[in-house]
């Protein structure tokens, strides 16, 4: 990177409060017509990498691949025998930065900013898995840094995609129950071991196995001597790299609630969670957490409430009267109006009923005002690769402006977690706890040397 480069880079990440900065050149993707296939690089392709990057190899043409579990990578080789494999990412961008027009990110949540904002700062357009960041100030950046580099971006909250989602939005901002004064989502996660099974670091390292590459595994995390008890699914339940249940599913079953309520217009105002007791190292078992927003235009202020977990052998569920008889789903969301209710039984709010069903048994649905997707996880890539052709973002609705919002909300609730049991004012404006500075020191966080400059 030049050196003017260099600079105008430190200036921006000074004023966004972020940090990032590592190896690699800053390239423009080769200009391609609407008619030439797209070049995709792949960040993580196990797991839900494996269906991303297929995904979009059926978009266009997926060139390099990277992985830091070698049977991933060699596994996915066989579909893309002419993907170059990398195990770093860093090292994925050097080779391949100017070969690239656009990037998938589905590495554990603790790298997924790190990769999306190298992506960016190359100038490609990003895809990236759910929760978009892992820190709040984090989400913010990434918002920040696609509109300064006019790139094309969507998060992978594939229930964005569901008609019945857009269906959905539509109702609400119609008015179709009225005003809507608190809503309530929830989830079954966790199911994976954390808090109280897990609650400490494992005292005994592990062999690192030979196709696990674990110091670019941990990426911008703190050191740790490897065991198979951090890596898998179960990275999850750690704070040092999950986001937990809330991060897990927020992002996709409080989308339908944030949509259409129009809660990216503003940032709460205040987030308050009780919680089981809260380890250092791992989440809870369950969490309650209320947030509470102001009016946005002509919707009143509104308060959402999150829950997860069981308490002992009960689900922490809302208040089931909610939902006038209808059978609780294991994750969902309610809207309150004042003239009705609109329940969804789905993770990614992709159905609804209206309740009380009497009431609503002849409701003419409002005109269409989103356009129809309803192609669920490919839906969402198509929508992307429609927005790059277009050099359009606001085609993929969960675009970073969109998606970063929804994911700054989602996490805030992770740092009322961790501060248990007391109501924290937010200033979102400013990005900071005002009322318990304690508080300030889980927005955002240091990067391991090798991975980032510090703030």
């Amino acid at each position: 990177m030049s050196e003017s480069n260099r600079r105008d880079f430190l200036k921006y990440t000074a004023a966004t409060g972020m940090g990032f900065w590592v190896a690699g050149q800053l390239r423009a993707a080769p200009s391609r017509s609407a008619n030439q296939k797209l070049q995709f690089a792949c960040v993580g392709v196990g797991g839900k990498g494996d269906g991303d990057s297929t995904q979009v190899g059926n978009v266009g043409e997926v060139v390099a691949i990277c992985d830091t579990n070698d049977k991933n990578l060699e596994q996915k080789a066989h579909q893309f025998p002419n993907a170059k494999k990398y195990n770093d990412f860093r090292k994925l961008f050097d080779e391949m930065g100017d070969k690239v027009d656009a990037v998938t990110v589905s590495t554990p949540d603790h790298c997924h900013a790190l990769v999306a904002m190298m992506g960016i700062r190359n100038k490609k357009h990003v895809y990236c898995q759910k929760p978009l960041t892992h820190y709040v100030a984090e989400a913010r950046a990434l918002r920040e840094a696609a509109n300064k580099y006019g790139v094309c971006t969507q998060m992978g909250n594939q229930g964005t995609a569901a008609d019945g989602l857009r269906e959905g939005v539509e109702i609400i901002q119609s008015g179709g129950i009225g005003n809507v004064t608190e809503a309530h989502v929830w989830t079954n996660r966790p199911i994976w071991p954390q808090s109280p099974q897990i609650t400490d670091r494992f005292m005994d390292p592990e062999e690192v196995p030979p196709h696990i590459h674990w110091d670019e595994w941990l990426g911008p995390a703190p050191f740790r001597p490897y065991h198979a008890g951090y890596e898998g699914f179960v990275w999850r339940g750690w704070w040092d790299y999950g986001t937990g249940a809330l991060g897990d599913m927020g992002c996709h079953t409080a989308n339908l609630v944030f949509m259409a309520l129009k809660l990216q217009e503003t940032y709460p105002t205040s987030v308050y969670a009780e919680s089981a007791i809260v380890s250092p190292e791992t989440y809870p078992s369950w969490a309650t957490v209320n947030y509470e927003f102001p009016a946005r235009g002509d919707m009143p202020p509104v308060k959402v409430t999150w829950y997860e977990g069981h308490k002992g052998k009960l689900h922490n569920w809302p208040p089931l009267e909610l939902i006038e008889g209808e059978k609780v789903a294991d994750s969902g969301s309610i809207m309150v109006g004042e003239k009705g209710v609109l329940y969804s039984p789905s993770d990614y709010g992709s159905s609804y009923t209206l309740l009380p069903k009497n009431k609503f048994k002849n409701y003419e649905k409002p005109p269409h005002k989103l356009p129809r997707n309803g192609g669920d996880d490919q839906g969402m890539k198509n929508e992307w690769a429609a927005a790059i052709h277009a050099n359009d973002p606001k085609i993929a609705l969960s675009n970073f402006n969109y998606s970063a919002k929804l994911t700054e909300f989602i996490l805030l609730g992770n740092v009322a977690i961790r501060c248990g049991f007391r109501k924290l004012d937010w200033d979102g404006e400013k990005m900071q706890v005002t009322n318990f500075p304690e508080a300030n020191q889980f927005i955002s966080r240091k990067y391991r040397k090798g991975y980032s400059i510090e703030f």
